[in-house]
């Protein structure tokens, strides 16, 4: 085994309902992370999962005629089917309401509780069930709560959890760590806006629902969603505070929490103040990703402009998807989706430029060479060198993903294929074989046949089922980053058959299918 190790996680989605595009956008992104660690040799641990108690479930599921543990049992059976038809490669599906995510949050709970960090007092307040949360003042808006819902006024006995205790050590711990939390614009928010002021306690426990893990010693009250849901970054590895696990020990600290911004507040405050108050290492970085907007706007159901995955994967198929969140969402602003921009994306990059070349080149190895890829490379005969292009990758696309710029890393590959394409038309192949110039030729085709090559070896990351595609056509085996440190590995041997990659759309006949 590998002694470099990777710990990824995603939030976890919270089982109230089925997710949107969205809120899956952000486990394909760790996926295309977690799966381009692999290729470079990493052992990878990559965690996603469901958030599976509170109150909006408890009334969803009496709604439905169903108990709690039945309504999310199927939410969260959907959630991971969505998430395996978009091939995410996590290693655990965390669900809180597994017994021993609920025992280890209960040691947690009765440590911090025991250390003075935790204690009992009274919570009053303006609270919002679509929130989930008690709201300030300045977040009631027209008598409404940020979902639109009207708060109810509460007053019950709580637990809190004494945030100031910790708040200087983390303000340290955020200036002195340049990279624990990005983008940039995420950290100066924390610092300039929920940092600025002594940060209130915060409640971590509930008497007005039952539906979550009771408090050992109290159990009048359930743990509440800042310890639950929170501590399962530690519980799905192992930890436990009397016995930390051996996977505990090798994965711990996470290398990446990758989250939206909207929950940013959660994961870089009361998350950092738990693990002090455990005495555990924090994350070595928090990824505060952008949203994704349809037509410049935010999904909401009551608008109707949700996008839902099934629909889109019916459509388009799985590659075509992954390509466009992670190629058009960018790094710290939000990312617009429409059906005509997935459309106009996957006919330029992926049918035009990819699909094209592959197409082309394998096409015309069977038509000028009888199938045979010969092994010749000569002193570069043309205006530029596909090998050097096809080299420089390497350290590009490294770059970008270990900065996480993953649609600028998937941009380079784009970028070679359409040098590649280029290429055919500076080197004319057909005409070097009616001239009978077989050596260039030869050369040529051989160059091409490396490039794809390369470009599939990278593309496992990120559309895995179009790169073993390629790798089928090819008639060789996938391979790991290595193999693409040298330009030259394919070997002299008869190629596979050409079969279209991705399909070109007509934009008036395919918006008239999907909106049928």
């Amino acid at each position: 085994m590998s002694n470099k190790r990777f710990y990824i996680s995603t939030a976890i989605a919270y089982a109230s309902a089925i997710p949107h595009i969205g809120n899956v956008y952000e486990v394909i992104l760790s996926d295309a992370i977690a799966r381009y660690k692999r290729l470079q040799g990493y052992e990878v641990f990559f965690q996603t999962g469901t958030d599976e108690h509170g109150q909006k479930i408890e009334n969803n599921a009496s709604k439905q005629d169903l108990s709690p543990q039945s309504y999310v049992d199927m939410i969260s059976s959907e959630i991971k089917r969505i998430y395996d038809l978009v091939g995410v490669s996590y290693d655990n599906f965390v669900r809180t309401t597994n017994p021993n995510h609920k025992a280890v949050v209960q040691k947690i709970f009765e440590r911090l509780l025991e250390q003075g960090d935790i204690y009992l007092g009274k919570y009053e307040g303006w609270y919002s069930i679509a929130d989930e949360a008690f709201l300030t003042e300045t977040e009631i808006v027209d008598g409404k709560g940020p979902s639109g819902d009207i708060p109810v006024w509460m007053s019950e006995d709580a637990y809190f959890l004494k945030l100031s205790k910790y708040q200087e050590r983390l303000i340290k711990h955020i200036e002195e760590n340049p990279g624990f939390i990005e983008p940039e614009s995420r950290k100066n928010e924390v610092l300039q806006n929920f940092l600025k002021e002594e940060l209130p306690d915060l409640s971590v426990s509930r008497t007005s629902f039952k539906w979550g893990i009771p408090v050992l010693s109290n159990d009048k009250h359930v743990t509440y969603v800042w310890v639950d849901a929170l501590s399962n970054y530690i519980t799905g590895i192992g930890y436990d505070p009397e016995n930390p696990s051996e996977s505990f020990e090798k994965f711990w600290p996470a290398d990446l929490h990758m989250i939206g911004k909207d929950i940013m507040r959660f994961h870089v405050i009361y998350w950092p103040v738990i693990l002090m108050a455990l005495g555990l290492e924090l994350p070595k970085k928090i990824f505060g990703h952008p949203w994704v907007l349809v037509d410049k706007n935010k999904m909401s159901k009551s608008v109707g402009n949700t996008m839902y995955t099934d629909k889109l994967v019916q459509h388009f198929g799985v590659d075509v998807v992954r390509y466009y969140v992670l190629h058009e969402i960018p790094y710290a602003q939000d990312g617009n989706i429409t059906y005509e921009l997935i459309i106009e994306r996957n006919n330029s990059d992926l049918a035009n430029t990819l699909g094209n070349l592959v197409n082309r080149t394998i096409g015309m190895i069977n038509k000028y060479q009888g199938g045979l890829v010969k092994k010749v490379q000569i002193e570069e005969p043309f205006e530029y060198s596909l090998k050097e292009k096809a080299l420089a990758l390497f350290d590009a696309v490294s770059n970008h993903m270990d900065s996480l710029h993953v649609g600028d890393a998937l941009e380079e590959l784009i970028n070679v294929a359409r040098a590649a394409n280029k290429y055919i038309d500076l080197a004319e192949p057909w005409n070097l074989n009616k001239n009978g110039e077989t050596e260039k030729l030869a050369h040529v085709l051989y160059s091409l046949v490396e490039t794809i090559r390369f470009i599939a070896v990278y593309l496992q990351a990120f559309l895995p089922e179009t790169a073993k595609k390629i790798f089928e056509q090819l008639d060789i085996e996938a391979s790991g980053l290595e193999s693409a440190k040298v330009f030259g590995l394919y070997p002299e041997k008869q190629i596979g058959v050409a079969k279209p990659l991705f399909e070109r759309y007509d934009l008036e006949k395919k918006l008239a299918e999907i909106l049928g």
